[in-house]
């Protein structure tokens, strides 16, 4: 289970915070959130990834100190 939160982790905050960087530089998005922004969701959804991403890899490392 441990693994799966770090891996989860991972994706979402390199998905979330490189989509939205690669927005900011080339006006173009990728991943889950270019799929999302394509739908009509609106550009911030990448930051909101990244940060579920910061928050999985923050709890998957206090678990692990536990």
């Amino acid at each position: 289970m441990r693994t799966a939160l770090w891996i989860v982790g991972v994706l979402l905050l390199v998905q979330g915070f490189g989509s939205a960087l690669t927005e900011s530089l080339w006006h173009s998005s990728f991943g889950v959130s270019g799929i999302l922004v394509g739908l009509g969701a609106p550009t911030w959804i990448s930051w909101v990834l990244g940060g579920a991403g910061v928050v999985v890899l923050a709890g998957a490392a206090a678990w692990r100190r536990a």
